[in-house]
């Protein structure tokens, strides 16, 4: 490992930050192509190379010493779970691997390539919703407001148990 991380710390202390205006949905960052056409001759400079790989749901980035063969491996989980708004799931899948590709790398080679936003995000509060009891729904019935309380209940703004939600539902 010696031969590897005394070039990739040189390459480290030669990369600049890589930062472009790509926009995305509320930040800016590099694309791919950015980055590759930055680091390449840097990473060959210093006898370094890099490949990822994909193996299932899975995108594993090999970063390599050419001579002494050394390697440093990184494997992130791809989401499968995602939708994007007019993207069918192969273009979904495209963009995350894409999307993945680049962080992975950056995160494997220390690279900056993006604004640091960390700490600039508004903290978000979850709102419970408010629980009905027995004796609401009770109440409720006895005011003929069953379809009242359940749209209180189908809206989110109120939870109840099954039990409750049938014996409003009679």
């Amino acid at each position: 490992m010696k031969n590897l991380l005394k070039s990739l710390a040189a390459f480290q202390n030669e990369v600049p930050t890589i930062h472009e205006e790509t926009k995305g949905y509320n930040y800016t960052y590099s694309n791919l192509n950015t980055i590759f056409k930055i680091i390449k001759p840097l990473l060959n400079k210093h006898g370094l190379g890099f490949t990822q790989l994909l193996n299932g749901t899975k995108l594993k980035t090999i970063i390599f010493h050419i001579d002494s063969g050394e390697m440093l491996e990184s494997e992130a989980e791809i989401p499968q779970d995602v939708k994007l708004n007019s993207m069918n799931t192969f273009q979904v899948m495209g963009s995350a691997i894409t999307y993945y590709r680049r962080y992975s790398l950056s995160a494997a080679l220390g690279l900056i390539t993006d604004k640091d936003i960390d700490a600039k995000g508004d903290e978000v509060k979850e709102v419970k919703a408010k629980v009905f009891t027995l004796a609401d729904v009770d109440r409720a019935i006895e005011k003929k407001a069953q379809s009242q309380a359940l749209k209180l209940i189908e809206s989110g703004e109120y939870t109840a148990t099954k039990e409750l939600i049938e014996k409003l539902k009679k």
